[in-house]
């Protein structure tokens, strides 16, 4: 179903039935956004991913600009800088090479913007009743910085959990242009690289305990799966929770949690409890961090995530179960 696709629950269950138990290694048991390899006393990150979305462009990006800003960001808060990207296009039948043309243009000068060259790839071209049902994967390699030791295991009771800005902007984006909401209505998407935050982040990775980039399944699913991972509570804070006015009303319109809602330039950062203010003022320096702040704290626990609400109530919340928003990233 396409609910085994959204990154939630199903998803889970569908890796931990049919694929993990197959394909077990100790690369794939971190369940990490990229594979860390070592090789001849480096460390590289290896990440590889596929991206679908409906339409081809919505507001601020396209599936080309998309597809690189996904995996340079896995390879990112990997604690790695990247340095390759392979692309693969899978075309359907019927659409138009102008089409195409915007893709990969907007694809290249993604790349280019982030100085990490396309260098391979592949094409097929398959039957499909929807001229624009393109499907792309990239696949990258970054070296890892010998100061990242990131690893969800290492999290720990008194860990401060940050998030670089808001929260939900692509998927709200993606549901406002199927809506056909004019311009004015409608939020941005926050895709982007995340390369900038190697920089503003660097000094401190010895106190970050891991960053993941929430993407399918939006923040809260991303956070249940750190807290289920680490065996750890993590306490969010609504308040603190930066959730941009469109992205709001979007939510509200729809009936779709924004916490559950794709981000595709955002960083979630868990870090030792003395740092965080400083890691916190680091990222503030940058235009896309503005929103920046810290969500949550991290207890003693089982791997639960509780919402602490603006009304004075705390609810649980889960892996996302359901598709919402099919075919976002």
């Amino acid at each position: 179903m396409l609910s085994h696709g959204d990154g939630g629950l199903l998803t889970h269950q569908l890796l931990q039935e049919t694929f993990f138990p197959l394909l077990h290694n100790e690369w794939l048991e971190e369940q990490g956004d990229a594979a860390i390899l070592k090789l001849k006393g480096e460390r590289l990150a290896f990440s590889t991913d596929s991206f679908v979305v409906t339409p081809l462009f919505f507001p601020g990006g396209d599936i080309g600009k998309l597809a690189v800003c996904g995996t340079v960001n896995d390879l990112v808060v990997s604690g790695a800088k990247p340095l390759w990207l392979t692309a693969g296009f899978i075309i359907p039948e019927g659409m138009s090479r102008e089409t195409l043309k915007t893709v990969v243009s907007s694809l290249a000068a993604t790349a280019n913007e982030v100085g990490i060259p396309i260098v391979a790839g592949d094409t097929k071209v398959v039957s499909s009743n929807d001229p624009e049902n393109l499907f792309i994967n990239t696949t990258g390699i970054g070296l890892v910085y010998k100061e990242a030791q990131f690893k969800a295991k290492r999290i720990k009771p008194g860990d401060k959990v940050i998030v670089s800005g808001t929260i939900g902007d692509h998927g709200a984006a993606i549901v406002a242009s199927r809506l056909g909401l004019g311009h004015d209505e409608s939020p941005c998407s926050d895709c982007a690289p995340l390369t900038y935050l190697l920089e503003l982040v660097k000094p401190f990775f010895p106190s970050i305990k891991v960053m993941r980039d929430p993407t399918r399944g939006g923040l809260a699913t991303t956070l249940k799966e750190l807290a289920v991972t680490a065996g750890v509570d993590l306490i969010a804070e609504e308040e603190k929770i930066a959730v941009a006015e469109k992205v709001r009303a979007i939510s509200e319109i729809t009936g779709i949690d924004p916490y559950y809602l794709a981000c595709e330039g955002r960083a979630i950062l868990i870090v030792e409890n003395g740092a965080a203010e400083n890691v916190l003022a680091s990222l503030h320096k940058h235009p896309l961090c503005r929103d920046a702040s810290i969500i949550g704290t991290v207890k003693y626990g089982n791997g639960e995530l509780l919402l602490r609400t603006t009304l004075g109530g705390t609810r649980p919340m889960q892996m996302l179960a359901g598709t919402p928003l099919p075919r976002i990233c």
